[in-house]
């Protein structure tokens, strides 16, 4: 069977790998796909076992932690269909360490860092730019729709900045959100999700900021093509600078 299936979880995952690595001779001969359960769906199912999974990381991290982190970010970034890449990835990277991620040539790497560096690379740029605003209730809250799936790295980075405050930061395509309150971190998920109402303090913060970045600019350095590159205009939506531009 050069063939395998997997419930489409990471542990599911990280499950199938550890198995596949195992007892496969040439694993780089194997595909790997999530089971559809359609009625002739072709390949060896490999149910998940959430021991081996972890095992099978803690593993990685000894043996190549850069690789541990390049995984953990391709799960971020909810790229389907590369499945058998990253199953060869995993596998090159136990044989060779981090040095398996300078070969790009490989299509397997390449695919799976390229994926990865993405969802990197968006964590990173919403840190510096995601907006709270303050609602009436004294809480903070924060919108975003980012292309990965970056909220819990970021709302750990956030439960260190801001510590002392009541917030939330809502994934509105995702319909999740997480909150900080009284020192204590949660996610769930949002079934209904009607946005509060801002304080009066925070609507003169927001018209000061607006009348602030408007003032400062210099209409002969404009450069727009130059602000869409570092700031694509999809994440302009929530940011306060940017409405009604």
């Amino acid at each position: 069977m050069n063939r395998y299936l997997y419930d489409g979880t990471p542990e599911g995952l990280l499950s199938a790998a550890a198995l596949i690595i195992a007892e496969e001779k040439e694993p780089e001969t194997i595909t790997l796909a999530e089971r559809e359960n359609t009625l002739f769906e072709e390949g060896l199912f490999i149910a998940t076992d959430v021991a081996a999974a972890e095992a099978f990381f803690q593993r990685l991290r000894r043996e190549a932690p850069d690789a541990a982190s390049i995984f953990y970010y391709f799960v971020l970034a909810e790229k389907e269909g590369l499945d058998t890449s990253l199953l060869h990835y995993l596998f090159l990277a136990l044989r060779q360490g981090d040095r398996v991620n300078g070969h790009l040539t490989h299509s397997a790497v390449r695919d799976v860092v390229m994926v990865s560096r993405k969802a990197s690379r968006e964590l990173h740029r919403f840190k510096g730019m995601l907006r709270f605003e303050k609602l009436r209730d004294g809480a903070y809250l924060a919108r975003m729709e980012p292309d990965c799936n970056i909220l819990q790295p970021l709302a750990g980075h956030f439960s260190r900045r801001l510590r002392a405050e009541d917030w939330f930061i809502y994934d509105v395509r995702r319909r999740i959100a997480a909150r900080w309150h009284q020192g204590k971190l949660q996610f769930g998920s949002i079934e209904q999700f009607v946005a509060p109402a801002l304080s009066d303090e925070e609507k003169k913060v927001q018209a000061l900021w607006l009348t602030f970045f408007r003032t400062i600019a210099i209409p002969d350095r404009k450069n727009p093509r130059l602000q869409k590159s570092n700031m694509p205009m999809k994440y302009w939506k929530y940011l306060t600078e940017k409405q009604g531009v």
